[in-house]
């Protein structure tokens, strides 16, 4: 469920403090946890480290952001593949079909 239009978006307190003290062009990373918080208007053009459980992700803020949250441009899970046993054999059988022959001997 998304959260009222009354209340408007939420936008962690310590973000904003953070990047309040330092200025717009410098190149420091703000390093975050708050995953849910949304990103506002003045954040554009600062970078964050969004952590993801394990390390902190580099974002940087743009336009087209603002109003998403940071949890979104910091995967936390990593999608290895589908398929299994099978799927590896059929990419072995597909890697050898797309190599060169071997050079026959004289």
């Amino acid at each position: 469920m998304s959260r009222s239009v009354k209340k408007g978006p939420w936008v962690d307190p310590k973000l904003l403090k953070k990047i309040s003290a330092i200025r717009q062009g410098d190149k420091t990373i703000v390093k975050t946890w708050s995953r849910s918080s949304q990103i506002a208007p003045e954040m554009i053009g600062f970078t964050f480290g969004v952590h993801n459980g394990k390390d902190f992700i580099n974002v940087t803020i743009s336009e087209e952001m603002v109003g998403h949250r940071f949890g979104e441009f910091a995967p936390s899970r990593k999608f290895t593949r589908h398929g299994g046993k099978m799927q590896k054999e059929l990419e072995a059988q597909a890697k050898l079909a797309a190599s060169p022959a071997a050079p026959a001997a004289k």
